[in-house]
């Protein structure tokens, strides 16, 4: 088991989730944060700690987020690991609220 991170952090990248994990899971990319499944332990404090509910365990994902599992493990094979880094991005309330943001992925 694995969490997994979904559509809401697109352009958002808050990042507390990354604060807060002990096994330094969590990969940055452009405008994207994934879940490294080889390092998460599923604690869940990264679901408690994402202000925009963006991650959730990989069996509590409904059938419109699972391809986000496979998609998580490809990009952090790519991405380096994030221990902390910038802040969120600037209009990161706007893209909270936005829905369907598969598209705006940057690789």
């Amino acid at each position: 088991m694995t969490c997994v991170v979904t559509d809401p952090c697109i352009n958002c990248q808050y990042g507390e989730c990354l604060e807060v994990c002990p096994a330094d899971a969590f990969h940055r990319g452009p405008n994207f944060m994934v879940i490294n499944p080889q390092s998460c332990i599923n604690c869940t404090l990264c679901i408690l700690a994402c202000p925009v509910q963006a991650i959730a365990s990989d069996y509590e994902l409904g059938p419109e987020h699972r391809h986000y599992i496979p998609l998580n493990a490809e990009l952090a094979q790519s991405w380096p690991v994030a221990f902390s880094g910038p802040p969120a991005h600037p209009d990161a309330h706007f893209w909270s609220e936005q829905t369907n943001k598969l598209a705006l992925l940057q690789r």
